[in-house]
């Protein structure tokens, strides 16, 4: 199972109701990213996308697994440049 914690203490930004498995992280990957898309759109800021579900779920499989998943402040900006580009 995998827990959303930070510092040793629970997130407060974002509240979970279960937890994911890595598998059902991945299979959601894309959805993710779209997600992240459609917040860069929206001209969010990065202060508030930080705080929404799918950006800690994309931290989290970056943390558990750093080689198949870029950080997300990487997809961010690569997404930003592509969007503005």
């Amino acid at each position: 199972m995998i827990y959303c914690v930070r510092n040793g203490a629970a997130m407060s930004q974002a509240i979970f109701t279960t937890a994911l498995t890595i598998g059902e992280l991945e299979a959601s990957f894309p959805l993710y990213c779209k997600a992240l898309r459609i917040l860069i759109r929206e001209e969010k800021t990065l202060k508030q996308i930080q705080r929404s579900v799918c950006w800690h779920r994309l931290e989290k499989l970056h943390h558990c697994l750093p080689r198949q998943y870029k950080d997300p402040n990487h997809l961010y900006f690569h997404l930003k440049r592509e969007l503005n580009g």
